[in-house]
């Protein structure tokens, strides 16, 4: 029974790491070094880790192999779970104590507070705000992507309750930012479109997923680096359609795009 704690501790670990946006290597190996410190698996733990799925199997004491798969739906980044669950991991591993007692530890991190959405918003109107400006925006064009930015956080939030992927979240926000760009222009409200549009899309390029595609083909895990690199390329092209779709829309049907 121990046996089993164990292994269902270190997958849940791993699970609520990949699920904050861990690295592979990093997932594979706190589960590798848990089971391990504990002794189960005679030294023999197989683990397979994807971004999307957890397998890992050990050998209990009377020889005879235990496996637990683990699917992952729905991942985020969030740097400071990933940096307390490294700690748990480290002080596991350490010192293995019992499991009763850091599965509360564990739970206390999954159901940890996260920034509330009010300002994860004000963060999408900084960012789309200063790169606006960076890009070669006015003052007005930056104010128009700050407002633009807080409605694509709003529109990202909906989409991620009701379960909708990378792809269509980059359409559907692309498109939206797009069209308030444009129509900004139009009322007089700003003065270069493509400055609004480019400095408000800064809040939806994966770049720390292109960052673990990178890490994780430079550790050998080639298979969760093509896995990555396909999500980051979809919602790439989906940012690029949204923005292609509406744009051609004004040019075709609204007399010009300003």
């Amino acid at each position: 029974m121990q046996t089993y704690e164990i292994l269902g501790f270190a997958v849940d670990l791993g699970y609520m790491m990949l699920r904050c946006g861990a690295e592979i290597y990093r997932v594979e190996e706190s589960i590798r070094r848990i089971c391990i410190a504990y002794g189960i698996g005679s030294g023999n733990v197989d683990v397979f880790a994807i971004p999307s799925s957890i397998v890992v199997t050990v050998t209990d004491e009377d020889g005879r192999p235990l496996t637990k798969t683990r699917r992952t739906i729905g991942r985020t980044t969030d740097l400071d779970k990933i940096d307390r669950l490294n700690d748990l991991c480290r002080r596991v591993c350490r010192d293995t104590p019992d499991i009763a007692e850091v599965r509360g530890e564990l739970d206390a991190i999954s159901h940890g507070k996260t920034y509330p959405q009010w300002f994860i918003g004000l963060c999408y109107m900084g960012v789309a705000f200063f790169f606006t400006l960076f890009f070669g925006g006015n003052i007005l064009d930056a104010c128009c992507a700050a407002v633009i930015g807080a409605l694509i956080k709003c529109i990202s939030y909906i989409m991620e309750r009701f379960g909708g992927n990378s792809l269509f979240a980059g359409l559907i926000c692309s498109g939206v930012t797009a069209c308030l760009a444009v129509l900004s222009v139009r009322l007089g409200l700003a003065a270069n479109y493509d400055k609004i549009v480019i400095g408000t899309l800064m809040n939806l390029v994966p770049g720390i997923a292109l960052t673990n595609c990178m890490r994780d083909f430079i550790a050998g895990d080639f298979l969760a680096g093509i896995s990555r690199l396909a999500e980051v390329l979809l919602t790439a092209t989906g940012i690029a359609v949204g923005v292609v779709i509406t744009l051609s829309c004004f040019a075709y049907f609204a007399g010009g795009i300003v």
